[in-house]
C-alpha cells in the first residue's frame, strides 16, 4: 500500500465526513423552510443571506449553552450515549458509492471511502448499533420519561429492523450481491430496482422512517407524552449530537434508498457522456444525479413530518409486526418463485 493511496483515501474520507456534516446541518434549515412553506409562513430569514447562516447560529447557540448533569450515578454513560449516536450516524457513510471514479493526476480515484463486498450488511449493522446510544442515554439520565423514550426506541428499532432486513433479502435474491457498488452498477441507465421490487421499496421506506425516529414514528421523543423523550435531561452540544445524528441518519438513509432502488449515481445517457464528453464530467454529473435523488427523499421526510399526525404506540407495533413483516415474507416467496421460474425457462431453453 503506497503513500499516495493512503493520502487519496484520507482526502475522500475527510470530504465524505464534511459533506455528511454539512448536509445534516443544512437539513435543519431546510426543515424549517419546508415547514414554513406548508404552513404559509416565511421561516428563517434573518441570520446571514436570507437565513442561510441559521444552522451556524444554532450550532453556536448549542455550544455556548450551559452544561448541566442530572443526579445520576452513570455520568460516564450519560456522556457516551450521544457520542455513540453521532459516531454511528457518521460511520455509515463510509461504504456509500457517491460516484464511479474520477481520473486525476494520472490515477483513477474511486468516489467511495471503502468498497467492501458486504457494504449493505455493514450499513445494517452500524445502524443497529446506533440504538445503543439512545438506550444508554435514556437509561443513564435517571429520568422516567427518558427511560420510557429509550424503551420505546429499542422496541421500535427491533420491530422495524426485522421488516427492513426481510425487504432487503428480496432485493439481494435479485441482485446476488451485498456490495453497494455492484448494486449501483447493475442499475445503469434506467434499469432501477424499484421497477422490479416496488413492495421492497415501500417497506424499506416505511422502516427508514421508523429507524430514524421521524414522524409519524417519533414515539421515542413524543413531546405530548414524554416531555422530550430520551434526551429530556440533555443540554448544550450533547443534545445537539442527538439532533444532528437524526438528520445525519436521514441523509444517509435517503442516500441508501437512492442507491438500492433508484440507480444511485446512474442517469439516462451516462455511458454516452462517458464515451463522448469524458469520464470526469460524466461522473460529476452522476454525483449530481445522486444528490438530486437523495435531496428529494430528504424533502419527502420533511413533507411527511408536517403533513401526517403521529401514530399511537399500538398502531406502530401493529404496523410493524402484523403488516410489514408478513408482506416482506410474501414478497420473498414471490421473488423466489419468479427467479426459479426464470431459471427453469432458461435451463429448458424456452
Amino acid at each position: 500500500m503506497d503513500s499516495t493511496f493512503i493520502i487519496e483515501k484520507s482526502v475522500v474520507i475527510v470530504i465524505v465526513f464534511a459533506v455528511t456534516m454539512l448536509m445534516a446541518m443544512y437539513s435543519t434549515w431546510a426543515e424549517r423552510k419546508v415547514a414554513a412553506y406548508l404552513q404559509d409562513r416565511v421561516g428563517p430569514n434573518r441570520a446571514g443571506w436570507g437565513g442561510l447562516m441559521q444552522p451556524l447560529a444554532d450550532g453556536l447557540k448549542l455550544f455556548s449553552k450551559e452544561e448541566f448533569f442530572p443526579n445520576t450515578p452513570n455520568r460516564f454513560l450519560f456522556i457516551v450515549g450521544p457520542a455513540i449516536a453521532m459516531s454511528t450516524a457518521l460511520m455509515t457513510s463510509a461504504v456509500i458509492p457517491w460516484g464511479d471514479r474520477l481520473h486525476l493526476f494520472g490515477r483513477d480515484i474511486l468516489l467511495q471511502a471503502t468498497d467492501i463486498n458486504i457494504g449493505l450488511l455493514y450499513f445494517i449493522g452500524v445502524v443497529s448499533i446506533g440504538i445503543y446510544g439512545i438506550m444508554i442515554g435514556g437509561w443513564a439520565s435517571n429520568n422516567k420519561f427518558s427511560l420510557m423514550g429509550a424503551v420505546r426506541a429499542a422496541s421500535q428499532m427491533v420491530s422495524y429492523e426485522v421488516a427492513m432486513g426481510l425487504s432487503i433479502i428480496a432485493l439481494l435474491m435479485m441482485t446476488g450481491t451485498l456490495s453497494l457498488k455492484e448494486i449501483t452498477m447493475q442499475q445503469s441507465g434506467m434499469n432501477w430496482n424499484v421497477f422490479y421490487q416496488p413492495l421492497s421499496f415501500l417497506i424499506f421506506l416505511i422502516c427508514a422512517f421508523a429507524e430514524t425516529n421521524r414522524t409519524p414514528f417519533d414515539l421515542p421523543e413524543c413531546e405530548t407524552e414524554l416531555v422530550g423523550g430520551y434526551h429530556t435531561e440533555y443540554s448544550s452540544m450533547k443534545m445537539g449530537f442527538y439532533l444532528f445524528a437524526e438528520y445525519a441518519n436521514m441523509f444517509i438513509s435517503s442516500t441508501i434508498i437512492a442507491i438500492l432502488f433508484f440507480g444511485g449515481y446512474n442517469y439516462p445517457g451516462m455511458q454516452w457522456m462517458v464515451d463522448n464528453v469524458g469520464v470526469n464530467i460524466a461522473n460529476l454529473l452522476g454525483m449530481l444525479a445522486l444528490f438530486i435523488k437523495l435531496c428529494f427523499f430528504i424533502f419527502f421526510y420533511m413533507w411527511v413530518r408536517w403533513t401526517l399526525p403521529r401514530f399511537r404506540y399500538d398502531q406502530l407495533m401493529n404496523l410493524g409486526w402484523k403488516i410489514l413483516i408478513p408482506l416482506s415474507i410474501i414478497n420473498i416467496i414471490v421473488t423466489g418463485i419468479v427467479i426459479l421460474r426464470a431459471d427453469i425457462i432458461a435451463y429448458l431453453g424456452f
